[in-house]
C-alpha cells in the first residue's frame, strides 16, 4: 500500500464535501476503496500484556464492539470533522444521544433547561424517565433570551434545544444563549438534526455539544437507525463516552458503513430539499386552504433574518396550518398518493404527518398548546421528487377538505 493511500486520516485542511467522502478511512492491507464493514463483536490480542493495556486504556485500539469498532469509529470520525469537534460518539439512535448526552453529564440534585419546542418524545424523556432520577428540566420558550436565562439556577448544568424546531421551525440565536450559558456555567447542547453540518455548524457559533439523530438526513434514505454527540474530548470524550461503554446505547457497524455512505452526498441533498421545500412553502402561503406556512426560508417567518445568518440554507423541513382542525387535517393526508404517511422525516421520498397525533402525540393537549401544536397542523418532511408531482398530490389532498 502506497503512503499515499494510507497516510495521515486528517483532512482539516480539505472543503465539506471533500471530508464528506474521504474523512476517517484508514485502508486495511486489502486496499479496498469503499470502507469496510466489520462485523465482529471482539478482537484477538497479541499478547496477554497487551489484552491488558487495551482495557486499562493504557494503549489504544480495540476491545469489544460495544464501544469500539472500527467503521464506527470511521463514522465518529467523518461526523466529527463536518461538525468542527474534537470527537464524536455514535449511538444506536437520536433518543439515546439524547439520553446519553444527559446521564453522561448530569447526575441526581442537577437541573437543565430545555426549549418546549422539541420532539414530543424528547419531552417525555425529560419529564418521565430523566425526573426520575432527580434531576430537573424547566421548559422554555426557543426564542426568547430572556426566558432562558430566567431559568437557570445555581444547579443547572446544561441547556438544551432544537434550531430550527420539530415540526414549526422556530430557531434561537445560537450565539447568543451560548453566551448566556457560559456566563452561568452551564453547557449549551443543540440538536442539529434538521440542518445537519451540511446548512449549520452550531459548535462554530458557541455551542458546547451537537446531537444528532443520523436516521435522518445523515442517512438520507430511511435505512438505519442511529444517532451521534459532538464536541471535545474532555466533555463528550469522557462523559458521554463513559456512558456508552457502560450502558451499551450502541451503533452497530452495518448502521454506520450506511451512515457514511449517507455523508458522502449529504451537502448536494440538503442544498436540494432546501430548494424544494422554498418553492412549495411559497407555494402553500398562496392556497386559499392553508392559513399559516412555517419556513425559515420564507420572508414572512418571523427569524427569517436570523435563519439566513446562522444557516446556508433553510432545510427541507415545513410544516403549515390547515384551515380546520383533526378531521380536516386527516382528510387531506388520506387523499394523498405520492406522499408517505410517515413520522420519519431526511428521506429522499416526501412524507406527510399529523403531528397532533402521532410525533406530538403522547403530550397532553395543554403541552401541545404550550408548544404550538395545533390540531390543523401538517408536517411535510420534504424529499426530492419533481417539485410539481408533490404540488398536484397536496392539491389533491386540499380538494377534499
Amino acid at each position: 500500500m502506497s503512503k499515499k493511500e494510507n497516510d495521515d486520516t486528517s483532512r482539516s485542511e480539505f472543503g465539506f464535501a471533500t471530508r464528506a467522502v474521504r474523512e476517517g478511512h484508514l485502508r486495511t492491507p486489502e486496499g479496498e476503496h469503499s470502507e469496510p464493514i466489520f462485523l465482529t463483536s471482539s478482537y484477538v490480542f497479541s499478547s496477554a500484556a497487551e489484552a491488558a493495556a487495551r482495557f486499562s486504556g493504557e494503549q489504544p485500539g480495540n476491545i469489544y464492539s460495544r464501544f469500539t469498532n472500527p467503521t464506527v469509529r470511521t463514522f465518529e470520525q467523518r461526523l466529527a470533522s463536518l461538525e468542527g469537534a474534537e470527537c464524536c460518539v455514535a449511538t444506536a439512535s437520536g433518543m439515546s444521544a439524547i439520553t446519553a448526552t444527559i446521564l453522561g453529564l448530569l447526575q441526581t440534585g442537577d437541573h437543565l433547561v430545555s426549549s418546549r419546542s422539541i420532539f414530543g418524545t424528547t419531552t417525555v424523556l425529560l419529564n418521565n424517565i430523566v425526573a426520575k432520577l432527580g434531576i430537573e428540566t424547566t421548559f422554555v420558550e426557543l426564542s426568547d433570551l430572556s426566558a432562558w436565562e430566567k431559568a437557570i439556577k445555581p444547579e443547572t448544568k446544561l441547556l438544551f434545544l432544537e434550531t430550527p424546531s420539530n415540526p414549526l421551525t422556530e430557531l434561537v440565536d445560537i450565539s447568543a444563549l451560548a453566551e448566556i450559558a457560559h456566563k452561568h456555567g452551564c453547557l449549551l447542547a443543540v440538536d442539529n438534526c434538521f440542518c445537519t453540518p451540511a446548512l449549520q455548524q452550531p459548535l462554530a457559533l458557541g455551542a458546547d455539544i451537537v446531537i444528532h439523530s443520523a436516521t435522518k438526513y445523515i442517512d438520507g434514505q430511511g435505512r438505519c437507525v442511529g444517532g451521534a454527540v459532538c464536541g471535545t474530548k474532555d466533555v463528550v470524550g469522557e462523559g458521554v463516552y463513559g456512558f456508552l461503554r457502560t450502558a451499551g446505547p450502541t451503533m452497530s457497524a452495518f448502521n454506520a458503513w450506511v451512515f457514511l455512505k449517507g455523508l458522502e452526498t449529504l451537502e448536494l441533498r440538503m442544498k436540494a430539499h432546501s430548494a424544494i421545500a422554498l418553492e412549495l412553502a411559497q407555494w402553500l402561503e398562496q392556497q386559499p386552504e392553508v392559513e399559516k406556512v412555517y419556513y425559515p426560508g420564507l420572508t414572512s417567518h418571523p427569524q427569517h433574518e436570523l435563519a439566513k445568518k446562522q444557516q446556508s440554507d433553510f432545510g427541507g423541513l415545513l410544516s403549515f396550518e390547515l384551515k380546520g382542525g383533526k378531521q380536516e387535517g386527516w382528510q387531506l393526508i388520506d387523499a394523498t398518493r405520492l406522499l408517505s404517511i410517515t413520522a420519519n422525516l431526511g428521506d429522499a421520498k416526501s412524507t406527510i404527518t399529523h403531528p397532533a397525533t402521532t410525533t406530538h402525540g403522547r403530550l397532553s393537549p395543554e403541552q401541545r398548546a404550550e408548544a404550538g401544536i395545533s390540531d390543523g397542523l401538517i408536517r411535510i418532511a420534504v424529499g426530492l421528487e419533481n417539485i410539481e408531482d408533490i404540488k398536484a398530490d397536496l392539491l389533491r389532498g386540499m380538494r377534499q377538505v
